[in-house]
């Protein structure tokens, strides 16, 4: 008998296919309610859109294949977190085809803006269109090109500031801290902004001291780099509140907190599918309880006026909303 989970995904299925609408959720919505007051014109600075293959194919060297997360879906997480504004954030399954977020931007219009992944040869009016949709900066996502080595990062970091020099766009990188180590000093350099994703790959259970996390402290503490405090659980196992995070947040936030970005990650893709299973078989996304990973950031930074630059100020420089 199948599951209640296979038979809607079936409706939908038939539903989309049917060129009709359906209002069936494969991604988490919040089942906690948001504890503190969340400012207005907060933002949400990473999210993904999936948008079905039929419309957006995804890119054959992909190393899984998520279930679907409508542009719908991520407008009822953000009326449940009280949050206005949001990034989408090109996710490796469609490799450089940005058609999924641009969808998603359309969707949400002025209160979006995106990041984009880009070839080494795509052309400078692609990116002037970008630009007029709200692309405010390119993804290097070295963590799902497994690209461990730091010489690697390093080529292509100097190959995307050398395209973004002349463009009020920054750089955006999902990587380990090996690698924030082994690019620090070209970040220090860097005429562009650089914004680590996901407290920079850390490791909760290596504590404090593990290898590069002084070093991605000390580039948020200069100004030189952003960080986003998102997916605390890809940094923990230690569910649902992933108290071991806490003292990365805290040190972060207190070495630079305008320099300290927030997001979710919804819809929560899970980059590694079933046991036995193959990149092309649907892994379920994971069901995150982002109500509750939000009343974390009050954990995390007490003050209002810091987490009014974590989740408003910094975002509005940042992406020019």
């Amino acid at each position: 008998m199948p599951t209640r989970r296979e038979t809607l995904v079936g409706a939908f299925a038939a539903a989309v296919l049917l060129g009709g609408r359906t209002s069936f959720p494969n991604a988490s919505q919040p089942a906690t309610a948001v504890n503190f007051d969340v400012p207005a014109n907060a933002c949400d600075c990473h999210t993904h859109i999936f948008g079905g293959p039929l419309k957006f194919p995804y890119w054959p060297g992909r190393a899984y294949t998520p279930e679907t997360a409508l542009p719908e879906e991520m407008s009822a997480l953000h009326r449940a977190l009280h949050i206005e504004r949001v990034v989408i954030v090109t996710p490796s399954v469609y490799g450089t085809d940005n058609s999924a977020t641009l969808f998603g931007m359309k969707a949400r219009g002025t209160s979006a803006r995106g990041v984009a992944v880009i070839d080494e040869s795509a052309p400078e009016s692609n990116l002037d269109a970008f630009d007029r949709c709200g692309i405010r900066g390119i993804r290097l996502n070295l963590t799902a090109a497994n690209e461990l080595d730091p010489s690697v990062a390093r080529r292509r970091f100097r190959v995307a500031v050398d395209r973004l020099k002349s463009r009020p766009w920054h750089i955006q990188i999902n990587a380990t801290l090996a690698i924030v180590s082994g690019i620090q000093d070209l970040v220090r350099v860097s005429p562009i902004p650089v914004v680590f994703d996901h407290f920079g790959g850390t490791v909760a259970a290596l504590g404090l001291e593990q290898p590069g996390f002084a070093d991605l402290v000390e580039l948020v503490r200069c100004g030189k780099a952003y960080v986003k405090v998102s997916a605390a659980y890809r940094a923990s196992t230690r569910a649902p509140d992933y108290k071991d995070v806490v003292p990365f947040a805290k040190a972060l936030i207190a070495a630079n907190a305008d320099r300290v970005l927030w997001g979710t990650d919804w819809p929560h893709p899970d980059a590694a599918p079933p046991p036995g299973g193959k990149p092309t078989d649907v892994t379920p996304l994971l069901q995150v309880d982002d109500g509750r990973l939000l009343n974390q950031l009050p954990v995390w930074a007490p003050d209002p006026s810091v987490r009014q630059k974590i989740l408003v100020d910094n975002p509005a420089q940042l992406y020019g909303f």
